[in-house]
This record gives structure tokens, C-alpha cells and sequence, in this order.
């Protein structure tokens, strides 16, 4: 398993190439700007090596970000080489789930939208370990239960004293699909019952009846950060995961999760919606 600083580094090195690309510098014309070479322009852009903070900031400042931006970039530079909590369960998480993980542990905010399952960060025990056993791929039981410690494990960024701010869209196949059982299920609705009092939880149901939707594709998750030109938007497949991170990209799918938050039940109607589900249990 490569170390964290990879992961970080991916995040900053796409996060540089993406404010050049936006001012339409050329590598060699942003290096002039601030004093160094096109090669190490290039490095900083890719997940090779170290870099230096302040010649991150120098680019940032050249390339037009806000105050907020710059210091939120700047930030990821110096803490490149810190260790996330999810390392001593490194060997069994996958690069995608390991960029998530930084990704997110950095968060401040994070609106999901969910068509199949309920979003992890929301999941009950039961029923993350009723999802991995019905996995196409068979893993042994200790191998179910690393899995499932690592997303009880995730879920405590919204104990924090300053959580990212939730806001989840569940079709409503979601709080319909019995998952391991109805015992099981009765729990987990209990469980977004309880997440929809949060205060920097929002939980809203996208209806059958409102039929075909402009997400209906899939699930996905827009990561936020500081500042909005740090979004990220993860999408989850079937066959695997993409992180998108281009303008349009991210225009897209804030559209996208605009027109779903209009369409879905507001908060009371979901949460009765979600209390009928569990008394036809």
C-alpha cells in the first residue's frame, strides 16, 4: 500500500492543475512567474515527491485564488506527509477509497445523493455487514468485518465538534429495499430517522411517484471544501469509482442535485415517509 502522501499529493497535484488550466497558463509560463523550472511545475501537478509550500502559494497567488482558497491549498501542501486514521487498515482499502478518505476528511460539506442503499455515513453496523455479504465477490468473515470497521470508523467526522455539513437525497428504493432483514432495515431507517434531527444533517426522499429524475444514472457524492473550486465529485459504480473535478464536470452535477433537492420530499414529509416504510416492516 503506498503511503498517504500519495493520496494528498493526487489532491494537490489536481487542485494545481486545474487552477493553471482555468488562467490558461502553460507550464513553462506559470514556472516564469514564480521563479522555477517547467519540470518542477509539472511535479507539483503529479503525485511525484514532495513540494514546497511556498512556492505552492506563489502559484496561487499568480493563478488568481481567493484568500480562503490559497490558504486551503496551502494547508494541503504542508500537511502532505500527514497520516490519516484509516492507515493501520491500509492494506485492505482500495486507492479510490483511500482518496475518498482524504478527501472527505477534509470536507465541509458533503451532499449525497443515494438510489440504491443508504449512504454510508449513515449506515448501521447490520446493515453495512447484510451489504458486504451480499457482495458478488465472496470474502471471508474477517475480511467483511475490517471492511465494516472502516466505515463505522468513517462515519465519526459528523461527531466532530465542527462536522462537515450533510445534506443526503435517498430515493426512495432506499428505505424500501429490505437489507439483510426486516430487523435489520427497521434499525437502519431508526438510524436516518435520528440523522434527520441533526442540525448539520439535512435528509430528504426522492418519491417513486415523481418517476424519471436528471440523476437516475446513479449515486454520487460532491465533496466540498473551503472554497467551491475545490469540490470534488465522487461517483460511485458498480465496476468501480471516478472522481471528477473539471468545471463543467462539477457544474453538472450541482445542477443535477439542485433539481433532485426540488423534486424530493421536504424534511418532515421524508421523515414521515421513512416512518411509514418502517411500520409496513
Amino acid at each position: 500500500m503506498r503511503e498517504r502522501i500519495t493520496t494528498r499529493r493526487r489532491q494537490l497535484g489536481a487542485t494545481m492543475r486545474k487552477l493553471r488550466a482555468r488562467k490558461g497558463f502553460t507550464l513553462e509560463e506559470a514556472g516564469e512567474l514564480v521563479g522555477v523550472s517547467k519540470a518542477t511545475v509539472s511535479r507539483y501537478e503529479t503525485e511525484a515527491g514532495p513540494v514546497r509550500w511556498i512556492i505552492i502559494e506563489a502559484l496561487c497567488r499568480e493563478y488568481g485564488t481567493t484568500e480562503v482558497e490559497r490558504k486551503a491549498i496551502v494547508a494541503l501542501a504542508k500537511d502532505s506527509k500527514q497520516q490519516g486514521w484509516w492507515r493501520p487498515y491500509a492494506d485492505s482499502i482500495p486507492e479510490s477509497m483511500d482518496l475518498l478518505l482524504t478527501l472527505e476528511d477534509d470536507a465541509v460539506r458533503e451532499n449525497h445523493f443515494s438510489c440504491v442503499y443508504a449512504p454510508g455515513l449513515l449506515q448501521t453496523r447490520a446493515y453495512s455487514t447484510a451489504l458486504q455479504v451480499a457482495n458478488e465477490i465472496q470474502l471471508a468473515p474477517d475480511e467483511i468485518e475490517r471492511l465494516v470497521d472502516i466505515r463505522m470508523k468513517r462515519q465519526e467526522i459528523l461527531l466532530r465538534p465542527k462536522p462537515p455539513r450533510m445534506w443526503a437525497i435517498l430515493d426512495e428504493s432506499a428505505i424500501r429495499r429490505v437489507v439483510g432483514s426486516p430487523q435489520v432495515m427497521r434499525e437502519q431507517l431508526d438510524r436516518l430517522l435520528e440523522a434527520s434531527e441533526s442540525s448539520h444533517i439535512t435528509l430528504q426522499i426522492l418519491p417513486f411517484s415523481k418517476g424519471a429524475h436528471t440523476a437516475a444514472l446513479g449515486s454520487f457524492v460532491i465533496i466540498g471544501g473551503i472554497e467551491p473550486a475545490l469540490d470534488v465529485v465522487y461517483v460511485d459504480l458498480h465496476t468501480g469509482s471516478l472522481f471528477l473535478e473539471k468545471d463543467e464536470e462539477l457544474d453538472r452535477y450541482r445542477l443535477a442535485f439542485e433539481y433532485l433537492q426540488a423534486q424530493a420530499l421536504d424534511m418532515e414529509a421524508s421523515a414521515a415517509m421513512i416512518r411509514r416504510a418502517r411500520k409496513e416492516l
